[in-house]
């Protein structure tokens, strides 16, 4: 199952389901870019959001991670004092985020962030000598 990540400027204390595309609705702003980034705009409890959506780098995928609480444990588990049990229920390949007063940037932190995958791979990367 593939799913559309977003990513709130805000806390919601609920964790459970909701119909959240009857009352989320982004729209794609026509014509508008900033720092080559395609303004999206939506309300949230009635507050203006903008945002933007942006792909995962390559050879990265984004996983939608649900605590399955279902009580059945593996016998490696008990043995190994492992109560951590997670089920995958979507996978996406890009994100959209949101900013509670400002059009997206190239400068915002969540943006910026993104960088260290290239720092990553750089520093995971080996070097071979002959």
């Amino acid at each position: 199952m593939s799913g559309q990540v977003h990513h709130l400027p805000c806390c919601i204390k609920f964790n459970g389901p909701c119909t959240v595309s009857q009352y989320f609705k982004p729209k794609l702003k026509v014509g508008m870019e900033i720092d080559g980034l395609a303004v999206e705009e939506a309300h949230f409890r009635g507050r203006k959001l903008q945002g933007t959506t942006i792909s995962l780098p390559n050879g990265y995928a984004g996983f939608v991670l649900v605590k399955n609480n279902s009580g059945k444990r593996k016998a490696y588990d008990v043995s190994e004092g492992n109560s951590n049990d997670w089920e995958m229920k979507a996978n996406f390949d890009k994100l959209t985020y949101w900013n509670d007063d400002t059009p997206p940037s190239k400068d915002d932190p969540f943006l910026r962030s993104f960088h260290w995958f290239t720092v990553a791979e750089a520093v995971s990367f080996s070097i071979i000598c002959s």
